[in-house]
C-alpha cells in the first residue's frame, strides 16, 4: 500500500513531517481533521464571545475573541507542522503580520482587563482579526497580491 506523504515511517517525507510536529504520528485525514476541528472551534469561540460584548462584559469578550483566534492560528499547525509553523511566523514575508497580530493580541488583553475602553477593544479585536486574515492570505499563493490590487482599484479615482 502506497504511504502518504504526511504519514510517519521510514520515508522521507514521514519522517521530516514528524520532526515538524514532534514526533505526534497523525495521517493526512487526521491532519485535516485537527485543522478543521481547530478552526471551527476558534471561529465558535469568537462567535459566541459576542454575545459577552452584548451583555456588557468587555474583558470576558476580549478573552475569548482571542482564545478564539489563537485556537483557529493552532489549527494551522496540523497542516504544515507545529515547528515548521512557528518558523514560518517569522520569515521575512511573514514578520510583519506576525507582530501586528501579537501586538494586538496582547494589547486587546491588556485593555480589556486594565483600561476597559469598550470602543478601543474592538477596535484592537477588528486589528487583530485583520492582522491574522493578512498573516493567513501569506500561505496562499499571489492572494495578497490580489487584495491589494482589490483595495487599489475600489480607492482609485
Amino acid at each position: 500500500m502506497p504511504l502518504l506523504p504526511f504519514t510517519t515511517s521510514n520515508a522521507a517525507g514521514g519522517e521530516e513531517m514528524e520532526k515538524m510536529c514532534g514526533d505526534f504520528n497523525l495521517t493526512r485525514t487526521q491532519r485535516f481533521y485537527g485543522f478543521g476541528i481547530c478552526f471551527g472551534a476558534g471561529f465558535l469561540i469568537s462567535f459566541l464571545s459576542t454575545f459577552a460584548l452584548f451583555a456588557g462584559n468587555v474583558p470576558l469578550f476580549a478573552f475569548f475573541y482571542t482564545l478564539g483566534n489563537v485556537v483557529s492560528l493552532i489549527g494551522t499547525g496540523f497542516l504544515i507542522g507545529f515547528v515548521s509553523q512557528l518558523k514560518k511566523m517569522f520569515d521575512p514575508t511573514r514578520l510583519v503580520a506576525t507582530i501586528v497580530f501579537l501586538s494586538t493580541v496582547v494589547l486587546t488583553l491588556v485593555c480589556a482587563f486594565t483600561i476597559g475602553i469598550p470602543i478601543l477593544v474592538i477596535i484592537l479585536c477588528i486589528a487583530q482579526y485583520l492582522a491574522l486574515l493578512w498573516y493567513s492570505l501569506s500561505y496562499i499563493p499571489f492572494a495578497r497580491d490580489l487584495v491589494k490590487n482589490m483595495f487599489s482599484g475600489c480607492f482609485r479615482s
